[in-house]
């Protein structure tokens, strides 16, 4: 196309040549069915038609295999799977609780963890249970082992009957299965993103490099990315909130998560997002379209970074001082 052509070369200030197809070509194109007729390779138009159209079919049936069959998009899926199963696990960790909460309430306090709460109501059942011995046997320290047996004497729980005991270990053994599930998902993510992008993980881990994938909608969507959209990946919200309104936009999204974010101070965890974000970009970048491993190399970077930021804002910056306009008092009017 000339006019294109004279376009890129006054905005590039590049050489551009225009090579017009062939009038053979042009012939061959435009009269490509009556040919094939003629040529014996079909019966009459419609037949290579159909044929045409049947090639073109499963041409595009194989570009979308081909793009289903990538990698990244596995990873993305068992991702969004791992949360699914967080979410379920904290419903049925809030249940448990309520209903085991009937029989042995001051349990609720004394454990906080999900995962040693449900364990101990399987394995135990009724408060009658709850000894010293058997419950350092399960993972409990001293201490507080000592502490749940006392509250279990002093239970002002109600007394169930064995069937509602049953039922509840009968749930508790649900949830422990899909806790397991849980473990066996994160294995395979794991394994995955070796595989995958292995730059990506040497900087933040498989998780919540397999939540930056999945929120990018796959690896080359990452990678063609600039580092500020990867910055603020899982904050969307926020972001249009405040680009609505004029507030200040968010600083980081998920990359919340890694610890050299959500571990600094308040006023270093901008500068620090920042960072990780263009290493990211650069990681995701390797992954998708050279396959080298420079993890090791952009970890280090980044270490020094970070350490550079947190040395040299090691305090607040000083607090904007906002001059509010007096209001004119009126006077009543007699």
């Amino acid at each position: 196309n000339r006019s294109l052509a004279s376009r890129i070369k006054s905005k590039l200030n590049v050489d551009v040549n225009v090579e017009s197809p062939s009038k053979a070509g042009i012939i061959f194109r435009s009269k490509i069915y009556d040919l094939a007729v003629k040529e014996g390779i079909f019966k009459d138009v419609n037949d290579a038609r159909e044929w045409i159209h049947e090639v073109s079919m499963e041409l595009a049936r194989m570009r979308v295999k081909k793009a289903s069959e990538k990698r990244d998009l596995v990873v993305a899926q068992a991702i969004m799977t791992l949360d699914d199963i967080d979410k379920t696990l904290n419903l049925f960790a809030s249940r448990i609780r309520e209903w085991y909460g009937l029989h042995f309430p001051e349990l609720n306090r004394l454990v906080d963890k999900h995962e040693t709460y449900i364990r101990l109501v399987n394995e135990l059942g009724r408060r009658d249970n709850f000894k010293v011995k058997r419950l350092i046997e399960l993972g409990l320290s001293e201490s507080k082992a000592k502490k749940v047996a006392e509250a279990a004497i002093k239970s002002m729980g109600a007394e169930l009957n064995d069937e509602d005991i049953k039922k509840i270990s009968e749930f508790c053994n649900r949830a422990i299965r899909l806790y397991e599930m849980r473990k066996s998902l994160e294995k395979y993510i794991d394994a995955v993103m070796d595989e995958v992008a292995p730059n990506v993980k040497a900087l933040v881990g498989s998780l919540l490099g397999a939540r930056l994938i999945a929120l990018a909608g796959g690896l080359d969507n990452m990678a063609r990315m600039p580092s500020s959209t990867i910055q603020v990946l899982g904050a969307e919200k926020a972001l249009f909130r405040a680009l609505r309104t004029g507030t200040n936009p968010p600083k980081h999204g998920v990359i919340f998560q890694h610890p050299y974010v959500h571990g600094s101070k308040r006023w270093q965890r901008g500068k620090i997002a920042r960072v990780l974000a263009g290493k990211l970009a650069i990681a995701a970048r390797v992954d998708a379209f050279s396959g080298k491993y420079i993890g090791n190399e952009l970890r280090k970077d980044l270490d020094a970074r970070v350490k550079e930021i947190r040395e040299k804002y090691k305090s607040p910056p000083p607090k904007k001082i906002v001059k509010k306009r007096r209001r004119r008092k009126r006077g009543r009017r007699g």
